[in-house]
This record gives C-alpha cells, sequence and structure tokens, in this order.
C-alpha cells in the first residue's frame, strides 16, 4: 500500500501546517501551566490532515515520506511539545497499516483515518517484569473477542477514539487488539506523576471484558519491523522541538534584558561579546540535533522503500543500520537538547527563574522523554557493533520489544 504519487516537498508541507502551529505554539506557555490538556489543538490538527501525513495521497493523506513526518513532527513540538507526542502511537498504527499487505481490514482503517478517527496507545504494564511477560488477556468467545488488562504510559488515550492494545490470545499469543475507547468496561485515568510531559494523557487505562474492534486484532510478530525505531525517532522528534523552542525563549528574554552583570563586557546584555557567544554555542547545538534527526530519519524511509520493492535483503540490511542511526542520533539529540535547556540560563539573569516564565518546562519535558529509553544501553550496542562487529538487537516488537527501541519503560 504505497504512494503512487511523488511526495510532496517539505517547504509544501510546512506552508500548509504553518498557521496552525502557529496557533498552538500562542496558548503552549498558558496550558503548560494550568496544566490544561490540549483537546482542541489536537483536533485541529486531526481536521487539517496532520494524523494522515504518511497516508498516500490518493487514500487521502499527504503522502510525506518518513523523514517528512518526523521533521513535521519537531516543528509541532517547537510550539507544544506534549501535543506532538500525542500523535507518537497514531502515527505508529497508520505506518502498521501502510507497511502490511492490502487488507479488508486496513482498507477499514483507512475510511476511519479519512473521517478523522485518532489512535491511542497501551502496551505498556507498569507492574510487569518484561515486554513479553504480560497480563493482560484478549479472548474470543463465539464471534466477540474481549479484552481485559490494565495499562500505564497510555499516551494520547484521552484524545483518541480507538485504543491500540497489546495482550495474550488464547493460545497464548501477542497480538495488538483496537479498542473503541467510548464504551463500557474501559477506564481511562489521568494519573501521570511526571513532572514533564504533563498532559499527554499518559497515565493508566484499564480494561474489563471490553468488546474488541472485529477489523483490529493484529499479530504482533507481523508488526512492521521499524516500529521500534520509529517510536524512539518520534520521541526524538519531540526532543529537537524542545531543543528550538529553549533556543528561542533564550534569546527573546536576552534581547528584553536592560542590565547586565558588573564583569560583563557591555553594559547592554545584547552587546555583551561573552553573552553572545553563549548564544552562539546555543545556536550550533540546535543546528546539532536537528540534523542529526534529519539523517537519522531518512534511514527509516530506505527501510520501506525496499519493502515496498519485495527486496527482503535490503531491508533486513537497511534495519540494521537505521537501528545503528537510530541509537547514535538518540545519544546526540538527548545530550545536545538537555545542554540547550541548562545552559540557557548562562545566558541570562536570575530573573529567568521566574515561574511566570516557564523556561524551566523546556528542561522538564526534555528530561522526562530522554528518561524513556537510558542512552547508556544504546551506546552499548553501538560500541559492540563498531568494536566486534556485533550486529544490534533485532526492532521486531516480539524480540525486543518497543521498550528496547522506543515504546517507554
Amino acid at each position: 500500500m504505497t504512494a503512487t504519487a511523488p511526495a510532496p516537498q517539505i517547504e509544501a508541507l510546512r506552508a500548509h501546517y504553518r498557521p496552525i502551529l502557529d496557533a498552538i505554539a500562542e496558548g503552549n506557555l498558558a496550558r503548560e501551566q494550568a496544566r490544561a490538556f490540549g483537546y482542541d489543538q489536537v483536533r485541529l490538527l486531526i481536521d487539517a490532515g496532520f494524523s494522515r501525513l504518511r497516508i498516500p495521497i490518493e487514500d487521502g493523506g499527504d503522502g510525506a515520506t518518513l523523514q517528512q513526518v518526523f521533521l513535521l513532527l519537531a516543528d509541532l513540538a517547537e510550539a507544544d511539545p506534549n501535543v506532538a507526542h500525542v500523535f507518537r502511537n497514531h502515527l505508529a498504527f497508520v505506518e502498521d497499516r501502510l507497511y502490511n499487505s492490502p487488507s479488508v481490514d486496513s482498507q477499514v482503517w483507512l475510511e476511519r483515518f479519512r473521517r478523522g478517527d485518532f489512535v491511542g496507545g497501551g502496551w505498556t504494564e507498569a507492574n510487569s517484569d518484561s515486554f513479553t511477560n504480560v497480563a493482560t488477556r484478549i479472548t474470543t468467545d463465539g464471534t466477540t473477542t474481549r479484552i481485559s488488562g490494565a495499562k500505564f504510559y497510555a499516551t494520547g488515550s484521552l484524545y483518541a477514539n480507538w485504543l491500540d492494545v497489546i495482550g495474550l490470545d488464547d493460545d497464548g499469543h501477542l497480538v495488538t487488539a483496537l479498542v473503541a475507547r467510548d464504551q463500557e468496561g474501559v477506564t481511562l485515568i489521568d494519573d501521570w506523576s511526571g513532572f514533564g510531559q504533563q498532559t499527554t494523557a499518559s497515565g493508566s487505562a484499564r480494561y474489563a471484558d471490553a468488546v474488541v474492534d472485529p477489523h483490529g486484532i493484529f499479530p504482533v510478530q507481523d508488526r512492521f519491523p521499524y516500529q521500534g525505531l520509529f517510536y524512539q525517532t518520534a520521541l526524538l522528534s519531540v526532543l529537537v522541538g524542545i531543543g528550538r523552542a529553549a533556543f528561542r525563549d533564550a534569546l527573546a528574554a536576552l534581547r528584553r534584558r536592560k542590565r547586565n552583570y558588573p564583569l560583563g563586557l557591555d553594559p547592554l546584555p545584547a552587546r555583551d561579546a561573552l553573552l553572545q557567544q553563549q548564544i552562539g554555542h546555543l545556536a550550533a547545538k540546535v543546528f546539532q540535533a536537528s540534523a542529526a534527526l534529519e539523517v537519522q530519519a531518512a534511514t527509516l524511509d530506505v527501510i520501506a522503500d525496499a519493502r515496498a520493492r519485495r527486496d527482503d535483503v535490503g531491508q533486513a540490511a537497511a534495519l540494521e543500520a537505521a537501528t545503528i542511526r537510530t541509537h547514535e542520533a538518540q545519544s546526540v539529540i538527548v545530550d545536545t537538547v538537555l545542554e540547550i535547556t541548562t545552559t540557557a540560563f548562562d545566558a541570562l539573569g536570575a530573573s529567568a527563574t521566574a515561574v511566570p516564565l516557564g523556561l524551566d518546562r523546556h528542561w522538564r519535558n526534555a528530561r522526562t522523554l530522554s528518561s524513556h529509553n537510558p542512552r547508556v544501553f544504546k551506546e552499548r550496542v553501538v560500541g559492540d557493533f563498531y568494536v566486534n562487529g556485533t550486529p544490534p538487537p533485532a526492532g521486531l516488537p516480539n524480540a525486543a520489544g518497543p521498550q528496547a527501541q522506543g515504546q517507554g519503560v
């Protein structure tokens, strides 16, 4: 199910979504301070087509490449990282339907996407000792399939029409099940207690004999093999957007400053060579993070292109290369964005810590996202690959699991 029309230029896509992103950015600080969920902002994006970025033009989408999707996601994260993170699970499920061979089920989902349906997540169980050891059960009695269990990190669930949930079927196989959110037996709880990304609906979800959609049961082994990399790239995109936003706000704060330190090189901070150098350093870090994302995201298109050509050997090679590149990009982007969100204060005064300015939100959000998948584990894999030629763990969710490459722990 690949696009026959050529992919649009990133400039055209950005021009289309720019007015919406600007409107979303205007209320970001107020929503952050009030812990207000961006329901209207998410729906505005869905109505404009953001949820259908990857869907071929002839099927009602933008026909964007994977690289373009993640560059746009970074643009959205610059406007509001909470809203951007909400789209992670939906975009992944869309990719899974596009990756797999055409089917009646996929056509049903494409039609649902065209009418604006949105998908939230529900894979991780906070108290399980491993990804494959899940307590959630998906059972079939006659023609009806039901699901029971509890999930955490249910990102995007409160915004969603459908919840993508993983569990064990009657034969003990891992499957994902799409469950209508608005039904008896589904309980969503806003109990996410992290100090960052507070309005992403990443709390608990409980299922008590909830009915599974008849077109929504998929074996985990058939999920698209770069799913873990997709999830991780979404996190990196949001981080890049946060880094840009932190730089933007630090620059604006420096320009407003009228008083310098006694040891400053100029009475006006904006003319102080040391502070100019600090801003220049941060600008280079923003470029570094953005460039790493642009290069890394393109590697996912290589996998998808090999799949479209039915080139299994090429796909396997592309998956290994993309895995290494994604781990490398994670290390670069996490380090860089945490530096931006911290050292931006070195160019400002103590007044920059004022709560109404909300400059701390950038570090809190970046630190929270960076903690999903500690980079120390990824750097070890990269080192073993270069030193010993050891292939990185496979990206299949039933092998390494989404936690290993970006689903969240």
